[in-house]
């Protein structure tokens, strides 16, 4: 069994809601568990982790359980092969605001979990004209948004190793270059079913090294053409990656 611990937020919400189902359905076992709090910051993990609080909603391969609890109690329930880490969306350009977080948060689970490796959810760019692209981001465009986001994102995972990242908001801009639009639900999360779909479809290849085109799990609002093109397209994707 392959087993994906998120230390995240919505964004890891998102990425993880079908991601048990895709592996189901093509025969692979695994566990993904996403500790959830709305808009959560590297730095908030951090004074969580210090301060051992219990504020995590545990979702289970794509569902809440309504327990709340802490990353300690997280890391003892299971050995883990991956445990992801990311940052708020807002700040996810600011290079700034990773460190000393990240560093101190990688430290802890090399010590807590050592044979756990430590993966970057690159997380993605706002639509293009939404109010939260320039009054929260502070960016023009989703395009600049997402520069300074790679960029933050490679710096971080060569700050604590030269981690792997997750290219989530890599993937999604070569779709929007294919004139795929619908990735976004309020402008800034991923879209249901299309980006979660797509989401779901990066970590599986990534994370569990198959191929998306041999899954058979479709989301029962998607229509087939698209759930074929986006399988052909994120694999396509996922096989020229930078």
């Amino acid at each position: 069994m392959i087993k994906i611990l998120s230390i995240g937020n919505s964004f890891s919400q998102d990425a993880t809601a079908y991601l048990h189902q895709i592996a189901q359905s093509a025969g692979v076992d695994l566990l993904t568990v996403n500790l959830y709090i709305g808009g959560c910051s590297l730095e908030r993990h951090w004074y969580n982790v210090t301060n051992q609080l219990s504020e995590y909603e545990l979702q289970i391969n794509g569902e809440s359980t309504g327990e709340l609890i802490s990353i300690q109690d997280a890391l003892q329930r299971e050995k883990w092969d991956y445990i992801t880490l990311q940052q708020v969306s807002q700040s996810s350009g600011d290079w700034a605001t990773y460190q000393p977080y990240l560093t101190d948060l990688a430290e802890f689970l090399k010590k807590q979990a050592p044979s756990g490796e430590i993966v970057l959810h690159q997380t993605w760019a706002y639509e293009e004209g939404s109010e939260r692209l320039r009054e929260m981001a502070g960016y023009r465009t989703q395009e600049e948004m997402f520069a300074d986001l790679q960029r933050a994102y490679l710096e971080a995972a060569r700050s604590i190793g030269h981690c792997r990242i997750i290219p989530s908001g890599w993937v999604f801009q070569q779709l929007l270059k294919k004139g795929f639009k619908n990735l976004h639900r309020d402008t800034y999360h991923a879209s249901i079913p299309e980006g979660r779909y797509i989401l779901g479809a990066v970590w599986y290849e990534f994370l569990g090294s198959k191929s998306i085109i041999d899954t058979s799990f479709r989301p029962e609002e998607m229509a087939e053409s698209t759930w074929l093109f986006l399988k052909e397209h994120v694999h396509r994707a996922m096989g020229n990656l930078p």
